[in-house]
């Protein structure tokens, strides 16, 4: 999956060049201080997350189960195209090797469709406590959220290696320079060969996944608005309210995004607006997550104070 033809003469590939932001060199530093916080913020705080459920027993909840999960997606997808870039920033060394490329392409895949499916399956677990209070412990018990949480992971890795046994029985035929910020070759299909097969996999396998979890987290909205419209007491509309807010913000946000990128080939958006719809969902998404799911809840509020006493505690008996 090395070779470029043009003009009848083929040209080996093996390095491409990721365009990025620009070359204005008066704008590398601010954007590598921009992203470099931006990194360290969305992993510090989704691994806080992930530490506050684990450590918390009253976070023992199917609820904050999946978003555990979520924080660690979070923490390794952002993993995935960050540092790359904020290398890139620092050295000005723009080349990747093809290989390191492709591989970055289906880490990003793997990541990206588990992130997916958990936000699907976070929309279930709040259509089924908020519509069906009574039974929501036997829906959705410790079984069933492990069980969720495979088959996302499941899915990715089976959409990715369907990708991966598609692309090499291709050649890449794309630009040497190419114009984003990391290696995602799902909106352009810069190969050639029986290149359709590709296209057709990716078109066909993105539009399924994601319009069936699209139009499952619209129908379980639907009917959680529906019922938070039919309780009584406005004290009670609005704590039910805001324990799914925030998720559907993101959930609409992350859908909306990732139609207009992959599912709606006729808008072909432009390098800019592609990396800015990137940027969206790709970075400012997990490093909102723990701020909109989490940190500003009472229950994780409260296991971050006792988190806190407990170290304090635990200094001031050692005399740290």
């Amino acid at each position: 999956i090395m070779e470029n033809a043009e003009g009848g003469n083929q040209t080996p590939i093996v390095e491409l060049i990721l365009v990025g932001f620009g070359n204005g060199p008066e704008l590398q530093p601010l954007l590598f201080l921009l992203f470099l916080v931006i990194y360290l913020v969305a992993v510090a705080g989704n691994l806080l997350i992930v530490v506050l459920v684990v450590a918390d027993r009253h976070l023992h909840t199917p609820m904050y189960y999946f978003v555990a999960n979520l924080s660690s997606v979070e923490i390794c997808y952002v993993s995935t195209t960050l540092p790359r870039l904020l290398a890139s920033l620092v050295t000005g060394h723009r080349n990747i090797s093809l290989q390191n490329c492709i591989v970055q392409f289906h880490f990003y895949v793997i990541l990206s469709t588990a992130e997916c499916q958990l936000l699907t399956a976070m929309c279930c677990d709040r259509y089924l406590a908020i519509c069906h209070p009574l039974r929501y412990p036997a829906l959705m018990n410790g079984r069933v959220c492990c069980h969720m949480v495979a088959w996302a992971w499941i899915i990715a890795i089976l959409y990715s290696i369907m990708l991966e046994m598609l692309i090499l029985q291709l050649t890449y035929c794309g630009p040497k320079e190419f114009d984003h910020f990391f290696c995602d070759f799902a909106p352009i299909n810069p190969f050639c060969g029986n290149a359709d097969i590709l296209a057709m996999g990716t078109n066909y396998v993105s539009i399924i996944l994601t319009i069936m979890n699209f139009l499952l987290s619209l129908a379980s909205y639907t009917c959680i608005i529906i019922s938070i419209l039919r309780i009584n007491s406005s004290t009670g509309r609005q704590k039910a309210f805001s324990t799914c807010s925030s998720h559907l913000i993101v959930v609409a946000v992350y859908n909306v995004c990732i139609i207009i990128t992959y599912v709606v080939p006729e808008f072909n958006p432009p390098p800019l607006l592609y990396k800015t719809l990137s940027v969206l969902y790709g970075i400012l998404v997990p490093l909102l997550n723990p701020v909109l799911y989490s940190l500003r809840n009472k229950e994780v509020n409260q296991a971050l104070r006792t988190a806190i006493e407990k170290l304090a505690a635990f200094r001031h008996r050692h005399g740290v």
